[in-house]
């Protein structure tokens, strides 16, 4: 599987800035190895639970970085005011 370009990690992560953009991109990630961090990140409980051996060195570092995004887009909705 080819390696990430600027429009698939942002169509599997969403809007995100360049810098972390850049990074997962230079990590010469493939498509397959930012969905497998997406679906760890997202809850990594039934993967674990279906057997799945845990994720490589460059799929864990592609987990921090998607938790990183999401606690930092907590944190915005909460300073947020209404």
């Amino acid at each position: 599987m080819g390696r990430l370009n600027r429009d698939h990690v942002m169509s599997t992560l969403g809007y995100i800035d360049d810098l972390t953009v850049g990074e997962i991109i230079g990590m010469n990630a493939t498509a397959r190895e930012l969905a497998e961090a997406r679906a760890w990140a997202a809850n990594d409980e039934p993967l674990m639970n279906m057997g799945k051996p845990l994720a490589d060195a460059r799929v864990v570092r592609l987990i921090e970085i998607i938790r990183d995004l999401e606690k930092n887009e907590e944190r915005l909705t909460i300073q947020r005011p209404e």
